[in-house]
């Protein structure tokens, strides 16, 4: 691939371009989480029955895993920052129509436009970040989806003051469009030039930026390490409340503090992640980190004592902050590969967006056969086998 130096035409802004993607992942975040925080609201809106919810969630969760298929050679051919130039415009728009919609079809169209458009920004922002930090000669992914957590909080916030309010959704949405508009119009033009990432000439093995490529054994390995490390999360985001409060009898008010624990953690690690890894590098970070989560698991799962199981899950969350970011830096590393970043990085969401989606029904059904306990108890080793001798360490 050539690459062309992006800071021989570029403003000051561009050059470092850390700031810009941080912003990305922050406004990308911001959007979902408010969809999400304002669902609840949206169904009773829309009297939509919980199978209509269910299959609008599907739709979503389908249009983004197809877009994510075709952005990664669309981001190679112009540049991840045209692709999020237009995404950043398009989702607030997207955002602010869903609270508008009438009717359960409308409705569902719109949120399915919205995941695709998701989808699309996931991908080229995670690529982006992956050209910022190999331009800067510093990891800064950990720092991005920092950002991520953060715009949790932001909409959770958002939401709560706008139901103390009695603001309706389609109002708070319609604000929330605005904000994020303002934001992406804002971060846009300062986004690292389209020569940072755009491949000059085709690939070297196929010649091509077609669907079929980048699919090699290497990718697909950090691929499923991704998969794994998400539905880890989506366990401990998802069921340590629930495990908390049916399994060890907790009041459901320190229940809930598992969540919170967890993020928490999580965002205290990524805030630090770029700087451990700069320092100690990003094999013994991933390590380190994967060890650190999986004794904050077990002490959540196998400690009896409610407040050490609510430290659990924040140690856990801290320990395990660090390597999603890490596995979509080493995949975007695969230069023997014969394909762009871009490329490469959009197959890595596929698998990690795949265990999002997957990771809170695969837990629901094993626990329906072994129980809740030992189907977290069972994601111990499996964090401590991905830490040890997963595939990042191959590097």
């Amino acid at each position: 691939m050539t690459v062309q130096d992006p800071t021989t035409s570029a403003p000051p802004a561009a050059r470092t371009g850390r700031w810009p993607a941080t912003a990305v992942f922050f406004l990308n975040g911001l959007t979902l989480s408010t969809y999400i925080v304002r669902l609840p609201a949206l169904k009773d809106e829309h009297h939509l029955a919980d199978g209509q919810v269910g299959a609008i969630g599907a739709l979503f969760a389908v249009a983004a895993l197809a877009s994510m298929q075709f952005v990664g050679p669309i981001a190679a051919r112009f540049g991840s920052r045209a692709v999020l130039r237009v995404s950043l415009v398009v989702m607030p728009l997207l955002l602010a129509a869903v609270g508008l919609a009438g009717g359960f079809v409308g409705f569902a169209l719109l949120v399915a436009a919205l995941g695709a458009v998701h989808g699309a920004t996931d991908a080229a922002m995670n690529a982006h970040a992956v050209t910022v930090g190999r331009l800067a000669g510093r990891p800064v992914l950990n720092g991005c989806h920092a950002a991520w957590s953060v715009s949790a909080v932001a909409a959770s916030l958002a939401a709560t003051l706008s139901a103390h309010s009695g603001v309706g959704s389609t109002t708070h949405l319609g604000v929330a469009a605005a904000v994020l508009l303002v934001g992406g119009l804002l971060v846009g033009p300062v986004l690292l030039p389209a020569a940072a990432d755009r491949r000059t000439r085709p690939s070297r093995r196929d010649g091509r930026t077609g669907l079929p490529g980048a699919w090699t054994g290497r990718v697909v390995a950090l691929g499923l390490t991704g998969t794994v490390l998400m539905i880890c999360e989506g366990a401990a985001l998802g069921w340590g409340a629930i495990f908390l409060h049916d399994g060890r009898g907790v009041a459901l008010g320190l229940a809930t503090a598992a969540v919170t624990a967890y993020t928490a953690g999580q965002t205290g690690g990524r805030l630090i992640g770029d700087r451990l890894t700069a320092r100690h590098g990003a094999a013994p970070v991933f390590r380190a980190g994967g060890l650190v989560a999986a004794c904050g698991l077990a002490a959540a799962v196998f400690v009896p004592s409610p407040p050490v199981a609510v430290a659990g899950f924040a140690v856990a969350g801290f320990g395990g902050s660090v390597l999603v970011p890490l596995v979509f830096s080493a995949v975007a590393r695969q230069d023997d590969t014969g394909h762009d970043p871009a490329t490469l990085v959009s197959r890595l969401t596929t698998f990690t967006y795949a265990g999002v989606l997957l990771g809170p029904a695969l837990i629901g059904s094993a626990a329906e056969v072994v129980g809740l306990a030992g189907t977290l108890a069972a994601l111990v080793p499996l964090l401590l086998t991905v830490a040890l001798i997963g595939p990042i360490h191959r590097d």
